[in-house]
């Protein structure tokens, strides 16, 4: 009976280990390049255009105001983040840049939705409007 009892103790606790190591997502290292690369777009031009492109390939997923509740967040595994966040807002340029660029898991990567580098660019300015 003993043997019994705790061979369902390691099973409960192997279960909840194995099942929270999987919602705890993989820090996401971004190349030393891309941190410590600058916009080369100014903040101030075309943050309609950021807004847009923002909209229509961002938003569905990170919702209207960046918080990551858009109409398709439930479906997604990964954290989404919060981009009004101030871990997030502490983020590179650069960063966001790569982020943006390559994605990972759930999120796809930009470079055929969105192949100017520019309007990426412009993504990210617009995402450093998204503040608390």
């Amino acid at each position: 009976m003993k043997a019994i009892k705790n061979l369902t103790i390691l099973a409960i606790v192997s279960f909840t280990l194995f099942s929270f190591g999987t919602f705890v997502q993989k820090k996401w290292v971004v190349p030393a390049k891309y941190v410590t690369m600058k916009n080369p777009v100014d903040a101030k031009t075309d943050a309609a255009i950021g807004k847009s492109l923002y909209t229509k390939h961002c938003k569905s997923c990170h919702g209207a105001k960046g918080e990551g509740d858009g109409p398709k967040a439930a479906e997604m595994k990964g954290d989404l983040g919060d981009f009004t966040s101030a871990v997030f807002q502490k983020q590179t340029d650069g960063e966001l840049f790569y982020k943006t660029t390559t994605g990972r898991d759930d999120m796809p990567e930009y470079t055929k939705k969105m192949p100017n580098d520019e309007d990426r660019w412009l993504v990210v300015n617009y995402m450093r409007t998204l503040k608390k």
